[in-house]
């Protein structure tokens, strides 16, 4: 009987466990799509594309992307980690005095949140960066692209739009895979309305760089411009809640 009964127990914890999980990741892409509180990408034949990068800032490698946007007049969407722009306020600065779009990512980039603390992490990167520009995010993206009802709830109740990517353009930058399969990756996929991930700290993003140096002036030449994420908004009813 007690091997029985600890059996049963096992068998307990499992299934509510799965159960667990299941509420938790019930509602997916279409659910979130149709209400209008998660955005992947957008419907358009407008040669537009969305350029983000998460993580930063950081001293070298933000500066240099920043300088390879200008020289082909485009403008990207910047996920900026709290701690990291109180760290570095003059480059939080240089991005929205150069026309970009600085977001929320969180303040301390924690993998595993409650509620209760991510509701603390968005308010105090938000403060961080109001300090120095005088605006308040409206995007966030959460850690590692992870959510489910919790995360995606608390960011809405807040006023955020959570920001997400067209699932083929994760280009896994942070694995340094070589410059040409980040390449590759944008190059082979590259469609109107698209977001796509890249990163700007957190390591050594050298090879993001030297793939930005070639992605770039062949979208270019493809007739694609480069727009902020709430830029690719607009190109949608979608609303954002103005804060």
């Amino acid at each position: 009987m007690k091997y029985l009964g600890l059996k049963i127990g096992v068998i307990l914890i499992l299934f509510f466990s799965i159960a667990y999980v299941t509420l938790a990741t019930e509602k997916g892409r279409p659910y979130y799509e149709k209400k209008g509180y998660v955005l992947w990408e957008i419907k358009t034949e407008e040669k537009v594309i969305a350029l983000t990068f998460d993580d930063g800032p950081d001293q070298t490698y933000t500066t240099q992307i920043l300088d390879l946007l200008a020289k082909y007049d485009a403008k990207a969407t910047f996920f900026v980690i709290g701690e990291r722009a109180e760290k570095y306020p003059d480059l939080i600065y240089k991005l929205d005095s150069e026309g970009h779009e600085i977001a929320n990512h969180t303040y301390t980039h924690p993998h595993s949140i409650t509620p209760e603390k991510l509701e603390k992490e968005l308010k105090k990167t938000n403060e961080v960066i109001h300090d120095i520009t005088g605006t308040y995010p409206l995007l966030y993206r959460p850690v590692g692209g992870n959510y489910n009802d919790n995360i995606i709830n608390t960011a809405v109740k807040n006023g955020y739009k959570v920001i997400m990517w067209s699932w083929h353009q994760d280009t896994e930058d942070w694995k340094r895979p070589g410059v040409n399969r980040i390449v590759t990756k944008v190059m082979s996929g590259a469609a109107p309305g698209n977001i796509v991930l890249f990163h700007d700290a957190g390591g050594d993003r050298s090879q993001t760089v030297q793939a930005l140096e070639k992605i770039l002036p062949e979208l270019q030449k493809q007739g694609y411009s480069f727009v902020t994420v709430s830029e690719l908004l607009d190109r949608t009813s979608v609303e954002v809640i103005k804060k």
